[in-house]
């Protein structure tokens, strides 16, 4: 045995065909706008089904609606950034925990494209045009897994 794997699938990224549900939380509209913009210039060739919610915490239910109407993965976007209070906290963590619920029990991709920072600097950065946008990796990251899951049910 020489330790390299006989058949290696990866997800290829092409959104062409997919429909990919995109909801975007309205609160910090200055970084998740960027967030979404970055998203949606890497998924010219999918059918996007776009979605606002009022903040990060109601995005696993719009996740699962999104799916249940037909999403083949879904993008989520959002801002949670460190406050005053342990808001933060809760928030970050119930958002994370609820989109890989949602995840985990439909078997369909949901990106985790929430930025949970401690400074609105640090999500300024990632929320801009570029190689670094959390938005753009997200959406990547959708369709890579969809292509993927789709390739491991033809095995």
């Amino acid at each position: 045995m020489s330790g390299i794997p006989d058949h290696e699938l990866r997800g290829d990224f092409d959104a062409a065909g997919l429909n990919v549900g995109v909801a975007v939380a309205s609160f910090n509209p200055s970084i998740t706008d960027g967030l979404l913009e970055g998203a949606l210039s890497v998924l010219d060739d999918a059918e996007v089904t776009l979605v606002r919610v009022a903040g990060s915490f109601e995005l696993p239910v719009v996740a699962k609606a999104l799916i249940a109407g037909g999403c083949d993965a879904v993008v989520a976007l959002g801002a949670v950034v460190l406050g005053e209070t342990d808001h933060y906290e809760h928030i970050a963590r119930e958002t994370a925990r609820g989109l890989q619920d949602v995840m985990l029990e439909t078997g369909v991709p949901v990106s985790f494209g929430v930025l949970t920072v401690r400074d609105v600097d640090h999500a300024t950065e990632r929320s801009l045009p570029g190689p670094n946008n959390k938005g753009t990796e997200a959406a990547e990251a959708a369709v890579r897994t969809a292509r993927l899951l789709a390739a491991l049910r033809d095995q």
